[in-house]
């Protein structure tokens, strides 16, 4: 099965970026409202926009299938989609940043420091900015669920990327490890983490993993959210917050539930500017596991990650 995977990621490559995010976006603006999980996408949409008419919301889940489609095809071409240069930026290049001072500070200020991100357009690239600029961010990602695909995947994240670290049990001793050498994490915060936190995100309840909210509060180190936006085809934008001001406690210490808030509410905003370019596919609000909110201090009984 894996040869399979490879042989269909070697075809997209042969079709160069543009052809290939092109081809992957039609194939799954066609399939996926034909899908089962368009339905959760679909009552999600409405539980958002509860006031937006249902032909514009169907209109979003498709830009949306085509973003993950689009996403899935530009994977062999990460490293050339990648283009941008500091010291030389071209205005017309595929790849414009907005707040790269802010790698640059992180990667020359010898401070760990946590980066959050969300599954918003092509959400691979953050990690190969960094590893570009030679910040050392170690990368935490779930693995998707089927080994051929989570093999082929690794293999170009692995070929592009700076440290990965993959969600599993002790994970959590290679992510403080990182941190105390003086690292940086990153991770996407956007999925449903079932012993998590509660926070409200786009109005109602869900559960958000505390790990970042914990390691900003042992390490007391600044933490920055990094989002991609896509702006047509294969061309992006990235871009990098200036550190949030977390809320603290009485005792001076970040509070990691307000501190996980403070994210999410970031997250938040960014779905709401470009609806069309987040997974809305995924079950992120499940209230039936929702039954008391979960203290700060818990320790998470599965292993931290983000989803691939």
């Amino acid at each position: 099965m894996l040869g399979a995977v490879r042989a269909i990621f070697g075809f997209f490559r042969l079709l160069g970026p543009d052809r290939s995010s092109a081809l992957g976006g039609a194939l799954a603006r066609a399939i996926g409202p034909l899908m089962g999980v368009n339905r959760v996408a679909m009552a999600n949409l409405r539980a958002t926009f509860p006031d937006k008419p249902e032909a514009e919301l169907k209109a979003i889940a498709r830009k949306s299938w085509e973003n993950l489609g689009r996403t899935a095809g530009e994977y062999p071409h990460l490293a050339e989609i990648f283009d941008y240069d500091y010291d030389n930026p071209d205005p017309d290049g595929r790849i414009q940043v907005s707040g790269i001072e802010h790698f640059i500070a992180l990667r020359e200020d010898e401070k760990p420091g946590v980066i959050f991100s969300a599954h918003l357009a092509n959400w691979e690239l953050p990690a190969i900015c960094a590893a570009r600029y030679d910040l050392a961010v170690t990368a935490v990602f779930r693995a998707p669920n089927d080994p051929a695909i989570a093999g082929a995947v690794q293999e170009i994240r692995s070929q592009t990327m700076g440290g990965l670290e993959a969600a599993r049990p002790g994970a959590a001793f290679a992510m403080v490890e990182a941190l105390e050498n003086g690292g940086h994490l990153g991770m996407l915060i956007d999925q449903h983490f079932t012993r998590g936190v509660v926070t409200q995100f786009l109005g109602r309840p869900c559960l958000t993993n505390p790990i970042m909210g914990k390691f900003a509060r042992r390490f007391d180190c600044p933490v920055h959210g990094a989002r991609v936006i896509r702006l047509d085809g294969a061309r992006f934008r990235i871009e990098l917050t200036p550190p949030l001001d977390l809320p603290r406690d009485a005792a001076g210490e970040i509070d990691v539930a307000g501190a996980m808030q403070a994210m999410t509410d970031v997250v938040a905003d960014w779905v709401l500017e470009h609806p069309e370019q987040w997974l809305w596919m995924h079950r992120r609000w499940r209230p039936q596991f929702i039954k008391t909110p979960k203290s700060a201090d818990q320790k998470p009984a599965e292993p931290p990650g983000a989803a691939a």
